[in-house]
C-alpha cells in the first residue's frame, strides 16, 4: 500500500449510523470517511481506492450476490494491508467467528460506543504493515505537547503541572534527572509562562566553560581586574535583568562561584569582579543538575547553605524508559522535525523499527532519542523508515518476555491478574501494546485494570 497522508475507511452497512459515528470521532484527523450499502457497492470502491481501514457491518454481510465472507476473502487477497474490522449485533454473532477466520483485525458488537469505535480504529492503524506516523501522534485523544515538550504519560503530564506551579511564583528552581531528559525546555517553559516572559530567557552550560572564567561570565569584571580585562564586561546576570537565567549543570561551580550566587540569591545584589559597586539583580534563577547535590554537600563539594537556597522548588525530570507509550510520540515528533528540515518524503516507520524502537532502554533519553532519529532520516533513501537505518545498538535490540509461573491451585482469576500485571511490567505499563499482546480491546484492558486494581 503507498505511502499517504490520507488514510480511507469504508464502511459498508445498510444505515447511516456507523458512517455518521466515524465522522464525529475522527474531525481532528486526516480521515477520508466513505459508505456502501450493499457488498457490490462496497466492492466498487474497494476498487477504485486505496483502502486503509474496511468496517463491514453484519447486517450486509448475508446478503447480495457477492457474500460478506466472499468479500472478505478477496480483500486478503488483493490488498492484505488493509484492516478489518467486523462489528455484527447480537443476531449475527453466528458469522463473526467465520470472518474473524478470514482475517478481521477486531470485531465488536453493535451498538458500539464513540470510545470503542475510536479505540477500534487507532488499534487499526498500529497494525498497519506501513503507516503514516503523524496519523498516530494526532490519532491521541489528550494533547501530547506541552511548550515545546512532547509526551502525555502520566509521569510527563505531572511535570507540566509542576511547571505550571513553579511559573506562577518567582522562587528558585531546580531541575533533576538523567542527561537528555529535556532540562533546558523545561527551564524555557517556566519561563515563558512566567510573568518575565516578554524578558531574556538567559541559558548557560556552566560545565561547559573553564572554571576560572566562570565567575567574569556570570556576574562581569571591570577593566583591569585580571590580565587580558581590556575593558569592563556585563555579566550573564546584569544581562537577564528582569528575565530567567538558566545555569545548567550548577554542581560544577567552585567555591567562591557558590558563595557569590548565594550572595546574589539572599540579597538580590552582585558586584563584578575587581569592582566596588553593588549592582541590583531582579533575575529569575533556574539550576539543573544530573548528579545527586545532597551527596556533593555531604563530600564537601558543595555548601549545604546554597543547596537549600535552590532546593525550595526541585522538579524531577523522569527517564524515557519510565514514560510508557511516550517514545513513539516522541519519534514522530523528531521524524517531522527533520524530514521537513532535509525536505525527505518520509511519510512512516516499519513494524520493525517501531519495534526496537519501543523496546529500547534509551540510556541517553530524548537526546538520544532525537539523535537517532535525526541520523535515521539522513540514512533513509525511500518513504519509510527501515529498523537497517537506526544505529547497531538498537537493530541488535531483541526482548523476549520472561516466563510467567502460576502456582497450583491458583484461580484462573489469579491467573488473569498475574498474566497482565507482568505483561504490563514487560511493556513498562504500555497499555495499548499490553492489549495487542494480550489480544484484547483497550477498552478491555482498562476494565481489567480496574478490576484488579492495577490502575
Amino acid at each position: 500500500m503507498a505511502l499517504k497522508n490520507i488514510v480511507n475507511i469504508l464502511v459498508i452497512e445498510r444505515g447511516v449510523e456507523l458512517i455518521r459515528q466515524l465522522k464525529r470521532i475522527c474531525t481532528e484527523k486526516k480521515f477520508s470517511i466513505m459508505g456502501a450499502q450493499t457488498i457490490e457497492h462496497g466492492f466498487e470502491k474497494f476498487e477504485d481506492h486505496e483502502i486503509d481501514i474496511l468496517v463491514l457491518s453484519g447486517s450486509v454481510a448475508r446478503f447480495g450476490r457477492i457474500r460478506g465472507m466472499e468479500f472478505l476473502d478477496i480483500i486478503s487477497e488483493k490488498s492484505a494491508a488493509t484492516q478489518i474490522l467486523f462489528l455484527a449485533s447480537s443476531k449475527d454473532m453466528s458469522i463473526v467467528f467465520s470472518a474473524l477466520k478470514r482475517g478481521s483485525y477486531q470485531y465488536a458488537k453493535l451498538p458500539i460506543s464513540d470510545g470503542e469505535l475510536q479505540m477500534l480504529i487507532d488499534a487499526a492503524l498500529l497494525h498497519q504493515p506501513q503507516y503514516t506516523s503523524n496519523l498516530i501522534l494526532k490519532s491521541g485523544s489528550r494533547k501530547s505537547t506541552f511548550e515545546k515538550m512532547v509526551g502525555s504519560s502520566a509521569k510527563i503530564r505531572d511535570v507540566y503541572r509542576q511547571v505550571r506551579q513553579a511559573a506562577s511564583t518567582d522562587m528558585p528552581v531546580l531541575l533533576t534527572g538523567e542527561t537528555g531528559t529535556g532540562k533546558d525546555l523545561v527551564a524555557r517553559a517556566i519561563h515563558q509562562l512566567s510573568t518575565r516572559k516578554n524578558k531574556v530567557f538567559q541559558p548557560i552550560h556552566l560545565g561547559a566553560l573553564p572554571p576560572e572564567l566562570v565567575a567574569g561570565e556570570l556576574f562581569g569584571y571591570e577593566k583591569g581586574a585580571f590580565t587580558g580585562a581590556l575593558r569592563s564586561h556585563r555579566g550573564l546576570f546584569e544581562k537577564a535583568e528582569g528575565g530567567t537565567i538558566f545555569l545548567d549543570e550548577i554542581g560544577t561551580i567552585d567555591e567562591k562561584v557558590q558563595i557569590s550566587l548565594l550572595r546574589l540569591l539572599e540579597t538580590r545584589k552582585l558586584e563584578r569582579i575587581g569592582g566596588n559597586r553593588t549592582i541590583s539583580a531582579n533575575v529569575r534563577i533556574v539550576v539543573a543538575t544530573n548528579e545527586n547535590l545532597s551527596e556533593a554537600v555531604e563530600q564537601g563539594r558543595f555548601r549545604e547553605d546554597l543547596f537549600f537556597r535552590l532546593d525550595i522548588f526541585q522538579i524531577v525530570l523522569p527517564p524515557v524508559r519510565e514514560r510508557g507509550g511516550d517514545v513513539v510520540l516522541l519519534v514522530n515528533h523528531f521524524l517531522k522535525q527533520f524530514s521537513d528540515e532535509y525536505q525527505r518524503d518520509i511519510g512512516g516507520i516499519s513494524p520493525e523499527c517501531i519495534s526496537a524502537l519501543e523496546y529500547y532502554d534509551w540510556p541517553g533519553n530524548v537526546r538520544e532519542i532525537k539523535n537517532v532519529i535525526h541520523r535515521a532520516v539522513l540514512n533513509s533513501t525511500g518513504g519509510i523508515l527501515l529498523s537497517e537505518h537506526l544505529p547497531e545498538r538498537l537493530q541488535k535490540v531483541h526482548k523476549k518476555p520472561t516466563e510467567v509461573r502460576l502456582p497450583m491451585g491458583c484461580t484462573l482469576k489469579e491467573a488473569e491478574q498475574t498474566l497482565i500485571s507482568r505483561t504490563l511490567t514487560w511493556t513498562r505499563n504500555n497499555r495499548r501494546r499490553t492489549a495487542s499482546i494480550l489480544g484484547i480491546s483497550r477498552r478491555t484492558l482498562y476494565n481489567k485494570l480496574e478490576q484488579y486494581n492495577l490502575l
